[in-house]
Formats: structure tokens, sequence, C-alpha cells
């Protein structure tokens, strides 16, 4: 067991409760190579069992783990105390925009919802192929739909959108984001219903271009810029009257 007697003391600061709830502050022992989430699961099991919080593969693969961090949206297993902490001080609350169902854990339902509202479901065509489609690897729209494809789906993006916060009804960059994949997929069945369902004001054009969602994505996505891609998809099918 490491002897930690002679290192200092980290000022933790985490919000407790549900919406209504408030910061709790906790002294930490601070190791070498400490992770957001190593401080976490520290004060659960050391000081107060009743912490609640999630956490999964603790490899950044699942973004389970997402919470703010000194106010901003961060995947804890992969965010290192040394990179955040001010004046020996870590704040720590639940994700933005999202219900706070206790202390760092928020329910990811509405998150999900906006998905399911987007229509951001791959749409099979009516006639099945004898064949697997073959994409090109190199066409346009392919290499469109792949700087998009990697989201994940933790929440970081819609945590920092401040459309989210400003429009309840906003679908948020992670559904938009996964409907310009589909519009750029040329197996999917219905790419201009895709694009109707998101053509409106709770859709791509309340996107303010803030470049928060790409600026914190923990997978170095843009989905300011796929909203773009969907905002010009959108006013071409109007054009040509199938909008």
């Amino acid at each position: 067991m490491t002897d930690i007697s002679d290192q200092y003391q980290l000022t933790v600061n985490i919000w407790r409760g549900n919406s209504d709830g408030a910061y709790q502050t906790f002294e930490v022992p601070v190791r070498d190579s400490q992770t957001v989430l190593d401080v976490v699961t520290w004060i659960q099991r050391h000081l107060d069992p009743d912490l609640t919080y999630r956490y999964a593969c603790r490899v950044g693969m699942c973004g389970t783990c997402a919470m703010t961090v000194q106010g901003k949206p961060k995947w804890t297993c992969r965010t290192r105390i040394g990179t955040v902490v001010e004046n020996n001080e870590l704040t720590l609350g639940p994700l933005r925009n999202l219900p706070v169902i206790k202390d760092l854990a928020t329910d990811m339902v509405p998150f999900f919802d906006k998905w399911a509202e987007a229509g951001a479901q791959f749409v099979p065509g009516d006639q099945v192929p004898e064949q697997m489609a073959a994409v090109a690897p190199d066409s346009r729209a392919r290499r469109a739909a792949d700087v998009a494809i990697e989201c994940i789906g933790c929440g970081v993006c819609y945590a920092a959108c401040d459309t989210v916060a400003w429009r309840e009804d906003y679908l948020g960059p992670a559904a938009l984001n996964r409907v310009w994949t589909l519009v750029n997929d040329e197996r999917d069945g219905d790419r201009d219903g895709h694009l109707r369902k998101v053509a409106g004001e709770s859709g791509c054009l309340s996107c303010h271009s803030h470049q928060s969602c790409a600026e914190l994505c923990p997978k170095h996505l843009n989905p300011t810029a796929s909203i773009a891609g969907l905002k010009r998809k959108s006013f071409l099918l109007a054009l040509v009257g199938r909008s």
C-alpha cells in the first residue's frame, strides 16, 4: 500500500442531492497520475459510501463517467487532476442540461429521446439487396459520414450546448450529428425523410455555431460541422420542392 502520509491534500467540492442540492467539500490525498474518476472513487470508498456516480470501462471507451469538471463536461476517467486543478481545488457536478437523479448521476433519457425524435436510426430500403451494398470508401458522401460516425453517445456535447439550455425542444448536437451520417449513407432508404425531421426550429436551424460541442467532444468530432451540412442539404431539399 502506498504511503500517503507525506502527500498533500486536494480540496474537492462535489454536488450532492438532486437539482435542489448543494456542494459538499472533501479532503482527498493526491497520488501520482490520479484521474478525476480516481478522486471520486476514493471519496466513495473511504469517506462517503452514499456518493452516487456512474462509470463502467474506466479507459475512455464508454463515456459513462462524464461529469462537469471545473465547469466543463468531461470524461473523468481520461481527465488527470493535474490538467484541471486550480489553487489545489477541484469542483465536480452532474452534467448540465439533464435531470439530476442524485449527486453526480443524471437521467440520460431526455438525451436519447432526442435521438428518437430526430429519426436518428438507419432505414433499410424497400428492396432487400441480393448482395451486401458496396460503399466506396473514397466517395464524397462516405468521407462526410466517416468524420462524424465515431460518436458513442456520452452526452458531453449535449451538456456543453447553450442552445439545449435555451430551448427544451432542441434536438441537440449528438442526435443531429447522427442524422448527418445517415443522410450521407447511400444505403439508407429515407435520406430525405431524415432531413425533413431535423429541418425545423427544433432541429439544425437552431444551432448558433458556438462550437462548444466540437471544443469539448472527447472523440474530437465536430457536430457543428455536421449540423452545418444538414442546413445546406435541407435548403437544397426545399429548393427542389421535396421538403
